[in-house]
């Protein structure tokens, strides 16, 4: 690996980072009654995207929707089985309750993401699209289903007006 795609990889991380940093940055400034830092975070969070996506296309990999699956299913896959298992255990062990419950909801949603991923990719292979569905996304844990919403999160307990319609 050459030294530019190496940065470029550390770019895309760090700047991805930065967006969700400023997103949780924003909910917090909103939290607080201050609306325009709110915006002003929500347009940082925007422009590292802008970033990220420039750093990713460059290095090349973002391929085709196949491709883009299976590596979705790869991703998601060695988080469910490998590395969340290992972050509870630790969490576990250092009496950290609130790191293994993040983890633990972040390793049942993964393996549901690595389902649907798989879903959508088998479907594509026979040549047809997905059915046009809407997807909803728990607040609380990220639990993302199809359809409608269930009146619990499977997953974490919350109830069906926490999950958030994707447009």
């Amino acid at each position: 690996m050459n030294k530019s795609f190496e940065n470029l990889k550390n770019a895309f991380a760090g700047e991805s980072q930065a967006n969700r940093r400023y997103l949780a940055f924003a909910r917090k400034a909103g939290e607080e009654g201050l609306p325009q830092v709110a915006k002003l975070f929500r347009a940082a969070a925007e422009s590292e995207t802008i970033h990220a996506l420039n750093h990713i296309r460059i290095m090349g990999e973002v391929k085709t929707t196949i491709d883009n699956l299976n590596t979705a299913i790869s991703g998601e896959t060695f988080e469910f089985k490998t590395m969340y298992p290992e972050y509870i255990d630790i969490a576990r062990k250092e009496g950290n309750q609130q790191a293994a419950w993040s983890f633990d909801v972040a390793s049942k949603v993964e393996e549901i993401h690595a389902g649907l991923f798989s879903k959508a990719i088998e479907v594509l292979k026979m040549g047809k699209k997905l059915d046009s569905v809407d997807y909803y996304v728990c607040g609380v844990c990220g639990n993302t289903v199809e359809g409608e919403p269930p009146e619990r999160c499977p997953v974490c307990g919350s109830p069906k007006n926490r999950f958030l319609k994707v447009a």
